[in-house]
Order: C-alpha cells, then structure tokens, then sequence
C-alpha cells in the first residue's frame, strides 16, 4: 500500500539531493555512490563514509560509517572527559552502587521491560558465527592491506573475506552461552533465524527480573534455550553445564557493567567453561564515546568508569585493555577492532559520534 508513496518519496529526495550535491561541486560518482546507501540494509561493515571532499554533506544522512578523529577532535574528547570525572561519589553512595547492583538493574527491567536495543541489525553481519546456516545478512570484509586486528576503517567489497562455516559435524551438538543476556535481544534472533537443530543457547543475567521477562516471551523455547540468573563476578559459576563444553560464549555491551578490578575474574572463568578452539565474541563501549562525555561532574566511580541516573554501571574501554584482559587468561587474539559511527540528528542539526570496540577471542586447542 506504501509503495507508490514510498516511490514518490524517493524520487523527490533523490531530486533534492542531487542539486544540493551539484551545489556543493560533488563528482557525479559521489553522488550516486551516497544515494546507493540510502536504502540500504546493515552494511558491510560500514559503507557510507564521510571523507575530506563529502564533509558538507554530513546532514543529508543520519549515519557514517568508520568516521576518523582528527587530533583536535581526539583532544577535546579527552578534556571534557577529564572534566567529568573531577568529582567522584562519596563512599556511601559507592557502597549502595555495589552493594545493591542487581536491585538496580532490576528497577532497570522493571521500568524498560524489553522495549530497547531490539533491533541489532548488524548481529550477525559483526558475528556470523553466531547463526552460521543464515545466510541473509551481509558479510563483514576487509580491505586487502588491512587485518581483522586493525583500527582502521573497514571498506566494502575487498576480497578477502572473513567468515565463518557452519561445522562440519552436522549431528554434534553446539551452545552458545551469552553472559548478560538481559530480556533475549541476542538469543532471541539467534533462535529465530538459525534452523540449526543441533544448537542450543544458554544464557544468564545479573537481574532476576529480566530473566523473568524473558521466560515470559512467546519466544523462549525450553527445548533450545535455558536462561538463569548468575553473578558473573562470582569466584565460581552455579551453571547448567560443565567445564570446556561451551562453543561461543556472547559478551555483548555487558563486561562495561562490571566493575574494573572483577573482569579479569569474570574473563578467566570464560576460559574455563570455553571448549578448547571455542570462541568469545565481544562488543562494548569504547573511550570518548558519546555516552561517557554526556556525563555531568558527580557521575564518576573511578577512571572511565561511570554511574548512570538509574545507579546502572558502565565503564569505557580501549582496545589494548580489551587486549590484555583476554591474552593474559590465555585467549589468542583473532579481532579487536574500534568501530567509529557518526549519527546525525537532521532536524536539530547535531552530530553525535559513537565509539564501539569490537573483539573475537579464541581459547587454544
């Protein structure tokens, strides 16, 4: 029913965008190479991206992919990060932020239920692995000078791809364990687009009542999926299954929830609980995102590490920390890469970078 409207509509954006293009001296190949993007799905690997020459054309889209600081940018980020965390919490405030974690995430649930981050479009484009028979989403791919280790941006249609196959043993069974899995915004498309009969999913959350609200969900199947409630900075894990048996393990926007001086904890039970040549997949905050120079003086637990108004945790990372966090439990290295975005809000005119490290971890055979 939309179609035709939806037709007239491109069409007069297209027309408008052109001349604005020829306005600002575009090559026609610019111009038709940015208009490619506009409908576009999840890209591969980012694919509009905002260079030297398209600059003027930054408000003609929501998103860039794979944006570059310059050394102002980089300067300013840093001092207004050192501005915000000049005023730290007194110690009772820090002693309820600890102690009573796990009621805050539940207020969290409680208040949100699972009306956010529904829609991670680029799941399986960052982490094929995850549903290796779907066959629908794009396929990440790397420059030919460049490494699923870099920092670089990441540019479309390069040959030598990097992707996983489904394993070649189709009758063994494979889990995928995901550590804060929340209400099911990860298991939940891993069970609705892989058909894999032999896979099934655990999944834990710090927060009883997202557990609660995931078991609720029309979604949840007990015959390929469990979910259960786990401190994940316990000294040992209560879990369902046993030592090296786990395939992948899921760390998504969750390891910046735990405080600092645990993670190493948290990683080296990962390792335990990991199969011998099974996998983490990792994606979390990274330093200078939008979401910590938001934060007002009076928000800061300790360096990078933050307290939100919902009294929920997160803390920004660098991509050598990632690094260390994970060699040093004994994982080899396959991706840590810094995936940079620029989201634009047209009708305010505001510009809005968003820093993300993104990571894969194998535990050796």
């Amino acid at each position: 029913m939309l179609t035709m409207y939806s037709n007239i509509t491109r069409g007069t954006v297209f027309y408008n965008f052109r001349n604005i293009c020829k306005r600002l001296r575009c090559s026609a190949n610019n111009i038709e190479d940015l208009e490619k993007t506009r409908h576009r799905k999840k890209p591969v690997g980012g694919s509009r991206y905002l260079n030297s020459n398209k600059k003027d054309l930054v408000y003609l889209f929501n998103a860039w992919d794979n944006v570059e600081w310059d050394e102002e940018q980089e300067t300013a980020a840093k001092e207004k990060v050192e501005q915000n965390s000049q005023v730290m919490f007194a110690d009772n405030v820090l002693k309820d932020l600890d102690e009573n974690a796990d009621k805050h995430w539940d207020a969290f649930y409680s208040i949100h239920q699972n009306r956010f981050f529904k829609d991670r479009h680029w799941l399986f484009t960052e982490f094929p692995e995850l549903a290796p028979d779907n066959t629908s989403a794009p396929k990440r791919v790397f420059p030919d000078n460049e490494t699923p280790t870099t920092t670089a941006p990441i540019q479309p249609d390069a040959p030598n791809r990097v992707e996983s196959k489904p394993e070649s043993n189709n009758s063994s069974k494979r889990y995928i364990f995901e550590i804060g899995c929340g209400v099911g915004n990860t298991i939940f498309p891993i069970l609705q687009y892989s058909q894999d009969p032999n896979l099934f999913i655990y999944g834990c959350d710090f927060s009883s009542t997202a557990i609660d609200i995931m078991k609720d969900n029309e979604l949840y199947d007990t015959k390929r999926c469990e979910v259960f409630v786990l401190d994940a900075t316990a000294p040992e894990w209560n879990v369902p299954f046993k030592e090296n048996s786990v395939d992948i393990i899921v760390l998504i926007f969750v390891l910046s929830a735990i405080e600092p001086g645990k993670m190493a904890s948290v990683v080296q039970q990962i390792h335990k609980y990991l199969k011998p040549g099974g996998l983490v997949v990792f994606r979390d905050y990274g330093r200078y995102d939008l979401a910590q120079l938001r934060f007002k003086k009076g928000r800061c637990i300790s360096d990078n590490f933050y307290a939100r108004g919902d009294k929920t945790k997160v803390y920004f990372f660098t991509q050598e920390e990632i690094k260390n966090l994970f060699t040093s439990a004994g994982f080899t290295e396959e991706q840590n890469l810094i995936d940079r975005r620029l989201q634009v809000n047209r009708g305010k005119m505001l510009t809005m970078y968003r820093v993300w490290i993104q990571a894969k971890y194998r535990k050796p055979l």
